[in-house]
């Protein structure tokens, strides 16, 4: 098997309200690149959550007695914690420097995911948010790759986290469309006959952690990569398949 991992050069600082799939259709033409049937299209999440409009300036948050009480254990801007706050479903862990919750889509993630990296500032500090649903974002993408080019694809919506017990971030999915998140490969049989018994492969967010070696975390400008090669079953798929349950959860 050849995977490539191509980065789509050119793309534009984006902004509320933009076409996103012209803007990233565009940038490939550009570079004379082409979307092929079956290409894998992963973008990040904060260039979704910009043409979404998803952003708030903390000038215009006014902070909560809870709000207030966290940011006095963690440092954090209270007005900051108070998007947090607003973005989860209930806070898990806090200790000075970090604010752990289950965000309202499902997923386990430090802020809420929250952010202002790579974010145009102007008057008053203004963070992104995450995308109000990343499937619907991931499936709004992929239709409008297909009417500009005709072709087939996969969508991943990816962003960085942390994971517990392990330092560092990888990209993980938040959404998608195309594809299975959850790759099913129990009752296969290993190079000596033995069947697997529990193997659930989280391949979306294999996917978007090889995308984001491309993208990068800082100044790179690289937020949309296309992974050609992989086998994969075209499905309706969603990220919500890599959420474990509450009631599996051995440490919350």
């Amino acid at each position: 098997m050849h995977v490539s991992l191509l980065a789509i050069p050119g793309i534009p600082m984006v902004k509320p309200g933009d076409d996103l799939g012209a803007l990233i259709q565009g940038s490939a033409m550009a570079a004379e690149m082409r979307f092929l049937d079956d290409d894998i299209l992963v973008v990040a999440q904060k260039i979704v959550s910009k043409a979404e409009n998803r952003l708030v300036c903390l000038d215009q948050v006014v902070p909560s007695t809870r709000a207030r009480e966290l940011a006095e254990v963690t440092g954090k801007d209270a007005r900051l914690i108070q998007v947090i706050l607003d973005e989860s479903n209930e806070v898990l862990k806090t200790r000075k420097g970090l604010i752990v919750v289950e965000q309202r889509l499902g997923f386990i993630c430090a802020n809420a995911g929250v952010d202002r990296s790579n974010i145009q500032q102007s008057a008053g500090e203004v963070v992104a948010l995450l995308p109000e649903d990343a499937d619907a974002s991931a499936r709004r993408l992929r239709a409008r790759i297909a009417e500009l080019t005709g072709r087939r694809i996969a969508v991943i919506v990816n962003d960085s986290h942390g994971r517990a017990f392990r330092e560092g971030t990888v990209g993980i999915a938040l959404g998608v469309a195309g594809l299975h998140a959850l790759q099913d490969r129990r009752g296969e049989a290993d190079l000596f006959g033995f069947r697997l018994q529990n193997t659930e492969v989280g391949f979306a967010d294999e996917v978007a952690a090889a995308a984001s070696m491309v993208m990068g975390q800082a100044a790179e400008a690289a937020p949309a990569v296309i992974v050609r090669g992989l086998s994969y079953t075209p499905a309706e798929g969603s990220a919500l398949e890599l959420a474990r349950a509450k009631e599996k959860d051995m440490f919350r």
